[in-house]
């Protein structure tokens, strides 16, 4: 993942430069692939002088970028875990969450698959193993492929604790490095599965299943009626200062909330 993140950089330009503010931002690929390269593209084009380096490798990875002083700003789709906070603490670093924005994990299947929702049983039947057949929840015959995140993503933890009850994931499971790799997989195997944020849920190929009849949309992330919601997060070493406070001011702001809207996710008001 360390690639892409180096390519995101350098397509939009955020390379290291003679600038004389440059925000290093670490983390999550569920924000670091499309939205904060988004808004670090409109920030940069009001104020010239700031450069951007952002590395979309997992939520994990962002947080331990704020202990250990490489960032700024970590990107992380969960919360800081108890452990990851005590880590923190034990180097004098105080970790602040912001909320940037709401989300909801998507459960996606090759858009030639018959089927038109799945139960939170059945998806937490299918992801932890004990369903392997698509015949037995109602599909085509055929052996499910499950695709996750790696373990460094905040959404591979989060999806445990939302949709499987904290099991363990089929040792079947293909672990993939962001959402763009699960769509392209699921996208060409007609028995594929996996989920994504919100973000990558219209690319071709795939289509997203209700659950329980509740479907990933706005007003079901508002009401948390989604069985798959939650907010996404900027860790920062206590109160930011400089152009990372002002960043995230940007971020939550109408013009960062209009880029929020604009890639699929879902606003904070």
């Amino acid at each position: 993942m360390k690639t892409v993140a180096l390519i995101l950089a350098a397509t939009l330009g955020f390379t290291a430069s003679v600038s004389a503010q440059k925000l290093v931002i670490k983390g999550s690929d569920t924000l670091g692939a499309k939205l904060v390269p988004q808004l670090a593209e409109e920030y940069r084009s009001k104020n010239p002088s700031v450069s951007f380096e952002i590395a979309a490798e997992g939520s994990t990875t962002g947080l331990a970028a704020i202990t250990d002083g490489t960032a700024q700003i970590g990107m992380s789709s969960r919360r800081a875990k108890p452990t990851e906070v005590s880590a923190a603490m034990a180097k004098g670093v105080n970790m602040k969450a912001h909320i940037v924005a709401l989300d909801g994990i998507a459960v996606v299947v090759n858009a030639k698959n018959p089927l038109t929702q799945l139960t939170k049983r059945q998806v937490e039947q299918i992801f932890t193993g004990a369903v392997t057949d698509w015949s037995a929840v109602g599909g085509t015959p055929g052996k499910i492929s499950i695709y996750t995140r790696n373990t460094a993503s905040g959404t591979y933890g989060d999806w445990k604790e939302l949709a499987m009850n904290r099991k363990d994931y089929a040792s079947s499971s293909q672990k993939m490095a962001g959402n763009e790799q699960i769509v392209e997989e699921v996208a060409k195997n007609p028995n594929g599965i996996g989920y994504v944020g919100l973000a990558y849920i219209h690319a071709d190929g795939i289509k997203v299943l209700p659950i329980d009849g509740h479907s990933p949309t706005e007003d079901e992330i508002r009401s948390k009626k989604y069985p798959y919601a939650r907010p996404t997060f900027y860790y920062t070493n206590g109160e930011p200062s400089g152009e990372a406070a002002k960043f995230i001011a940007f971020t939550l702001g109408k013009e960062g909330q209009s880029i929020v809207r604009k890639v699929g996710m879902v606003t904070l008001e």
